[in-house]
């Protein structure tokens, strides 16, 4: 290819396109002749040819010079036309005519300007239309920038924008922030295919934009299939919710029941910059996100109030650490294959002494930190922790005890994984049999292949993998033969439901044990805390357990009595 070719291969080096709509042939030729030289013209002698150019070209042209005395339609009512049909809506229109009173009529309905027949000189009609042409390019590209490209609403960033010029006019008018999303959109797309949830997504955008025009407000489309709306104050959420699903579910494509799910963030304190109104009214959203009966959710005091703690965990995060405020205490896990339970090994457990808060729950401050990816910080934490008390128990009595700590989904993507544990093994003088590595059974559920080969490579570094809560739902059996696993760690749910009160029923906890043995999985029992259960566990096969029937989680100078019992 050669330079001249690649330097004129742009938009900006190609001749506009002009479709000039003009009965007369002395007036087509002037102005081919003005414009020939820096213009492709389109001649269209009629208002029915100039319709049925414009349906064909409509996206090539750059500008229509309109005469308004044509033989079949008034230029006039063309110009209405054009206006009213989405594919020319956005053209820009010249109009040409000798009758200067129709100059206010045509501005009125959407012409740009106005060219007097005869016409004035040709650099004075080349520099209206130059000039009208980079207006309408200058104003298309901002609509293509602030705009959704498939739903025509804003896109996030010009929205926020509006939203605070909102602000300024009406600093004291009640405004709420809402966000709309599409339950199991993904699922949607999947059955029906994408072009079927693109459409579903325009028609909601539709939906929305009309309610906007009735009662006032901006909307964008947020990302994928979440909405934002930004509006005055209003309280009848649950109806105006029945009628978008109403009207989704009555459109003649509709193919199934739509369920939208909203969060309302109300009469919205406008201290706070907008993006974190709208994080409030998608906290309110995640709120129903897996009910059933609930669509509505409302941010109010008690999901303010968690917010703030947990805003609060995050910020003392850093000094958490760097002061050493979380602690691991040890569970035991006793083996009961012989007559008597014996030691075998303990689970380190995390809990943060808060010097302000307390004692935070580990239910608090993990799924938290999972979900931030502090958790990666967290876990390395209680790793060096737990190989340095093993190292300390070693030294002091003489017994190496192994303990389980937690390998959180993030740390399994972490591609020093194996180093980072080896070099906590090496300063404390371990092998990698002393640290049992506990996986949750959930972990193994999403880019599963990439997890299978992160732990494939800490076995074959001697890492033993015990799976935790395993039959909690998320994975098949089958997945037993495949998954790179040393032992079982059945969830404690299968405890209490074997053991329930008025039901027992152990036919399935026992049909666990025997699967994991046919699998040559040793099984451990979490949560159990009656004799009873040790007894019919032991029955079953089961080979070690832990819960408060023998203790629970405790410092380890506490821990330190079952090395003398």
């Amino acid at each position: 290819m050669t330079t001249e070719a690649q330097t004129l291969f742009r938009p900006s080096a190609e001749k506009r396109r002009i479709l000039l709509v003009e009965d007369e042939f002395i007036n087509q030729e002037i102005l081919k002749a003005y414009l020939e030289d820096r213009y492709d013209i389109l001649v269209a002698p009629d208002g029915a040819s100039a319709l049925e150019m414009l349906f064909v070209e409509y996206e090539t042209i750059s500008l229509i010079l309109l005469d308004l005395n044509l033989p079949d339609i008034h230029g006039l009512e063309l110009l209405r036309r054009i206006k009213a049909d989405s594919r020319s809506s956005q053209l820009p229109v010249i109009v040409m005519t000798a009758d200067s009173e129709a100059e206010v009529v045509s501005l009125t309905l959407g012409a740009i300007d106005f060219i007097p027949k005869p016409y004035p000189q040709p650099d004075v009609v080349l520099a209206r239309i130059q000039r009208t042409i980079e207006l309408s390019e200058d104003r298309d590209t901002l609509r293509l920038t602030e705009r959704d490209h498939l739903t025509g609403l804003y896109n996030r960033e010009f929205f926020f924008r509006y939203a605070i010029q909102l602000d300024s006019h009406h600093k004291d008018y009640p405004t709420d922030a809402i966000v709309l999303d599409v339950n199991h959109f993904h699922t949607i797309n999947e059955r029906y295919g994408k072009h079927y949830g693109d459409e579903l997504l325009r028609r909601l955008a539709l939906l929305i934009l009309s309610l906007l025009e009735r009662e006032g407000g901006i909307a964008c489309r947020s990302k994928a299939d979440t909405f934002l709306v930004y509006s005055p104050h209003r309280t009848d959420y649950e109806e105006l919710l029945e009628r978008l699903s109403a009207r989704l579910d009555a459109d003649e494509n509709n193919k199934g029941h739509v369920r939208i799910r909203m969060g309302v963030y109300t009469d919205v304190d406008k201290t706070l910059d907008v993006e974190r109104r709208f994080d409030r009214a998608k906290l309110a959203a995640d709120t129903v996100k897996d009910s059933a009966v609930k669509a509505i959710g409302l941010y109010d005091k008690s999901l303010q109030e968690a917010e703030l703690y947990s805003e609060q965990l995050i910020e003392d995060f850093s000094a958490a650490i760097r002061e050493e405020q979380f602690v691991v205490y040890y569970q035991p896990k006793f083996d009961v294959r012989a007559d008597k339970p014996v030691l075998h090994s303990a689970e380190a457990l995390v809990r943060w002494k808060h010097p302000e808060l307390g004692m935070v729950s580990p239910g608090a401050f993990i799924p938290l930190f999972e979900k931030n990816g502090l958790i990666q910080t967290v876990d390395q934490y209680v790793w060096a922790k737990a190989a340095a008390q093993i190292r300390d128990w070693r030294e002091r009595f003489g017994i190496t005890l192994p303990v389980s700590v937690n390998v959180s989904r993030v740390d399994l993507f972490d591609p020093l994984l194996k180093e980072r544990l080896g070099a906590i093994l090496e300063e404390n003088g371990l092998g990698s049999e002393d640290l049992l590595l506990e996986i949750t059974e959930s972990a193994y559920t999403e880019d599963s292949k990439q997890l299978i080969e992160a732990v494939s490579v800490l076995r074959a570094a001697g890492f033993r993998i015990e799976m935790d809560d395993f039959g909690s739902g998320y994975s098949s059996l089958s997945m037993l033969s495949t998954l790179p696993i040393d032992i079982l760690k059945l969830d404690i749910q299968f405890i209490r439901g074997a053991f329930c009160e008025g039901r027992k029923d152990i036919r399935l906890l026992e049909a666990m044990i025997r699967l994991a043995g046919a699998f040559k999985l040793p099984v451990v029992a979490e949560g159990v805390e009656t004799s009873e259960q040790v007894a019919v566990l032991g029955a079953l096969g089961c080979d070690f357990i832990q819960g408060y029937y023998f203790s629970r989680p405790v410092p380890p100078e506490e821990f330190e009595k079952f090395f003398c019992s």
